[in-house]
């Protein structure tokens, strides 16, 4: 069987791998703060080692966990030089416990036993230190000297190739409080297969409720030691410095990607995911775990993973890690991915549910966490199960506002993210200085100090205690000056008013002064806010210093012992029109009356409407100086007209169109093919549908001119087509039809009556029983516009049975006369063929249509003169068939 191969995940640091330690998994160091120890300056720590151990080993050569005896090396972090070690002490006894998988859980898993169980034994050894308090703190040691050989694919492994684990404790120069590290949470063991996607959850807790962020980082080699003590630390006792050796990675994988691009870390949740990789063996991972504190770094806590790849395959459903909606109540689904299904059962936690391979967006009704579960059937009827919690609380939304003046000053970055459940707990700010990596925070409310003007990008990511997550960024420019914002710029009084000034640079000291230098215009110089009485037109300029951040900017105060205000000169509009009143004055405040008593808005140019004539009176004032005006509005009522609708017109016809206006003068429009024009009542006769427009204006009363059109519909000469001249026997009905453009309503009437069965028909039926020649029928179609058509017809009648006749001679010599050689159909409703034969039997010629013949040619060549033979059949009126043979003569 080709079976897939499969990551096994181990939630457990990297341990190494020797002959005696082939299987230790893995392990973590970690430290808890007890209180103060037994003397003065000194704390309490407990700190623990977890190891992980497969638990099918049975014997040989790798060490068991019950040996195991951890030596912790404790080094300064100032120099890395060692101060003590503690040999920690096994807290089980007996077997240790268990974490495995379940195979038999899932009986759509393939592969054999060994490839599909993962188990580990769980060991744990502790023990407890007083250290005294340190400036620069501690960093705590625990090593191995060889990690697996065979096997590895993302780094270089060799025979000595150790693995070394650390974890630190801050000194008093970071902290001045205690700390207990980071523990990650140790989770049952995973198998994932190979090339598939999968969701693991590596997060970490701190006891301290510090903030936590997960990255990717380079593993450490271990140093050397004895075969026979895997732990060099007690072989050959810890290096009186440390020195931490990263190991290399292969190509295409680095420390930043140990799985490959497909495989990403959540730097806020610590969940491993992404889609596992293919090459059979063993990939070493390193997680750091940052410790922040009120926006101080206090440590960067590591994890080493193994990761194994077999062969095994699965169907399981991946529904995705647990997920948050701080928006709304809707949750929107992505892809499903994990294998072929037949059936799908969803269950949304609310008792909702649904059986579709992807849901439509679902909708809760109300806050909460829920249980979303997904149990599919595969093919083959196995069937397996996946499940995550869906958070709803909505109304999360991180912003900020920033305050400064320029780049010798920090910036204050104020945390303003609003959440409408729980609380925010985290703030993580990045200032966007691309000139260093310090330039991010944790505090709440932090400040920050650019070195240089510039557009920075502030990005702040906020977190609640519901588990919300989200961020916002703005860019901020930072200046080499506060910035002065000023109501104005320039600005008009009267020379016995008294203004104040405006101005604000978020802060600061503020200084004015008056150009030209007047002695006390400046009332309080150094307000914010000062008031000025100038007594001519003056400059003042504003100063700001905000801790050596300076700026100037400046209001002119143009200064008027006096104002003029002009209404404008009286005027008219046209009823119902609207205008602005448009006075002329340098006032800044206007108060409009009208004589009619209807309101007037109280700016410069208010628009108004007037019915009646009106006067707007105007008071115009610049502080306390003022002026009045007025100015007349006539109002006149617009020019009215009409023209008469007027019929349809028969093409050639003429109309007269009758229009009436009350107004002074009037046009018609377009006059090509009017008479009379002058007149209200011109004469009009288009030749197409045409719109004739008559315009009204008043000289003495509203300018304006006002128009009113008609449409003159124009009917296209009427066609009528009786059809061509016909021949018929004597009482052989004959289908009479004329062919018109009239449309519906149309007339029709023939002329004479005589042996026609309806002559007021389209289609009459003729059966002419007369012993004349012939008889010519008139048609009249005439619209229901009164429009006329006509057309003859001439039927030629037979006073023989239903025949074909060929004449017996033609002369083809194109004179207009006897050129061509055609069959007289009497009586035939249906001509089957009209055919010519040359003396040796070949047919040259054949028709099926009336009216069609022979013009002596084949192929555009004349034929010789001489003897042919025609044949001709068709059916006559009463069904019967007619045939004639015989012959004719061309001649040239």
């Amino acid at each position: 069987m080709n079976m897939k191969r499969f990551l096994l995940f181990i939630y457990c640091l990297l341990a190494s791998v020797s002959s005696f330690a082939t299987h230790i998994a893995g392990g973590e160091l970690f430290y808890e703060y007890m209180g103060p120890g037994s003397t003065a300056n000194t704390d309490k720590f407990k700190i623990t080692m977890r190891l992980f151990r497969q638990c099918d080993y049975t014997g040989g050569s790798g060490a068991t966990l019950d040996i195991e005896s951890p030596k912790v090396a404790i080094y300064n972090t100032n120099g890395l030089t060692l101060n003590t070690t503690l040999v920690l002490v096994a807290q089980f006894s007996g077997t240790p416990p268990v974490i495995n998988n379940t195979p038999s859980a899932n009986p759509c898993l393939i592969g054999t036993t060994a490839e599909i169980n993962a188990c580990y034994q769980i060991g744990t050894w502790s023990n407890t230190i007083d250290l005294p308090r340190s400036t620069g703190g501690y960093t705590l040691v625990w090593t191995r000297y060889t990690r697996r050989v065979t096997g590895m694919q993302n780094v270089n492994i060799s025979g000595n190739t150790g693995a070394t684990f650390v974890t630190t404790i801050p000194g008093t120069n970071i902290l001045s409080t205690t700390n207990s590290s980071p523990e990650f949470v140790v989770r049952d063991s995973a198998l994932v297969c190979a090339s598939s996607p999968f969701t693991l959850n590596y997060s970490a807790v701190d006891a301290d409720g510090d903030s936590l962020a997960y990255s990717f980082a380079t593993a450490y080699d271990g140093i050397s030691g004895s075969s026979s003590d895997p732990d060099p630390f007690n072989s050959v006792g810890p290096p009186q410095v440390l020195s931490l050796i990263p190991l290399s990675y292969t190509a295409p994988y680095t420390s930043a990607s140990p799985l490959g691009p497909q495989v990403t870390l959540n730097v806020n949740t610590g969940v491993l995911s992404g889609t596992a990789p293919t090459v059979p063996g063993y990939y070493v991972i390193c997680i750091v775990v940052e410790e922040w504190r009120n926006g101080v770094l206090l440590n960067n806590h590591r994890k080493d993973f193994i990761l194994k790849i077999g062969n095994c395959s699965s169907p399981k459903p991946n529904v995705g890690p647990d997920v948050r909606t701080c928006d709304g109540f809707t949750f929107t689904f992505g892809e499903l991915t994990g294998g072929a299904f037949t059936s799908y059962q969803w269950t949304f936690g609310d008792g909702g549910s649904s059986t579709l391979p992807q849901p439509p967006p679902y909708t809760y009704t109300t806050v909460g966490v829920y249980t979303v579960q997904l149990k599919i059937t595969a093919q083959g009827g196995c069937q397996d199960s996946s499940s995550k919690l869906v958070y709803v609380f909505p109304g999360f939304v991180p912003k900020f506002s920033v305050t400064g003046s320029c780049y010798l000053n920090p910036y204050q970055f104020n945390d303003q993210t609003f959440t409408a459940y729980g609380a925010v707990d985290t703030t993580k700010w990045d200032f966007g200085d691309p000139t260093t990596a310090a330039d991010t925070s944790y505090l709440r409310n932090p400040t920050y100090k650019y070195a240089a003007v510039g557009t920075y990008p502030i990005h702040l990511y906020a977190t609640n205690t519901k588990g919300c997550q989200k961020d916002t960024t703005i860019d901020l420019v930072v200046r080499d000056k506060p910035q002065i914002q000023l109501p104005f710029k320039d600005t008009l009084i009267c020379s016995i008013d008294t203004l104040q000034l405006f101005a604000n640079a978020n802060g600061g000291s503020y200084a004015w002064a008056a150009i030209p230098s007047t002695p006390n215009s400046i009332v309080n110089p150094n307000a914010q806010n000062p008031l000025v009485f100038p007594k001519d037109t003056t400059l003042f300029i504003v100063s700001v210093n905000n801790n050596g951040c300076i700026n100037k900017d400046s209001i002119t105060v143009n200064v008027l012992d006096f104002i003029k205000v002009d209404a404008g000169i009286d005027t008219a509009i046209c009823k119902t029109d609207t205008f602005r009143l448009h006075p002329t004055s340098y006032a800044l405040s206007y108060l409009w009356t009208a004589s009619t008593g209807v309101p007037v808005s109280p700016e410069k140019y208010p628009l108004v409407q007037p019915l009646v004539n009106t006067r707007y009176y105007v008071n115009a004032n610049l502080g306390k100086c003022q002026d009045n005006d007025s100015v007349y509005v006539k109002v006149a009522p617009y020019p009215q007209v009409t023209v008469a609708d007027a019929g349809p017109l028969c093409f050639g016809d003429k109309v007269q169109l009758t229009g009436t206006i009350v107004g002074s003068t009037f046009s018609w429009s377009p006059l090509g093919t009017m008479i009379n024009s002058n007149t209200l009542t011109p004469i009009v006769g288009p030749s197409a549908t045409t719109n004739y427009i008559l315009t009204a204006s008043d000289t003495i009363g509203c300018p304006k001119p006002v128009k009113d059109t008609v449409t003159i519909i124009v009917i296209p000469p009427i066609t009528a087509f009786a059809g061509k001249d016909t021949s018929v026997v004597i009482n052989q009905p004959l289908q009479m039809f004329v062919a018109t453009n009239a449309g519906t309503g149309t007339h029709f009437l023939w002329t004479p009556n005589v042996w026609l069965n309806n002559d007021t028909l389209q289609n009459p039926v003729a059966t002419i029983a007369t012993t004349a020649d012939s008889i010519k029928y008139h048609v009249l179609v005439t619209t229901k516009e009164g429009c006329m058509g006509q057309d003859d017809i001439v039927v030629r009648v037979f006073k023989t049975d239903p025949d074909i006749f060929v004449p017996t001679a033609f002369t083809p010599n194109h004179d207009g006369k006897n050129d061509i050689l055609k069959p007289i159909c009497v009586g035939i409703v249906r001509l089957d063929y009209f055919r010519i034969y040359n003396r040796w039997g070949q047919m040259i010629f054949e028709t099926r249509e009336f009216e069609k013949g022979w013009d002596g040619t084949v192929g555009g060549t004349d034929q010789d003169a001489g003897t042919y033979v025609f044949m001709a059949q068709g059916i006559d009126y009463s069904g019967k068939v007619v045939f004639r043979k015989g012959t004719v003569v061309l001649i040239h």
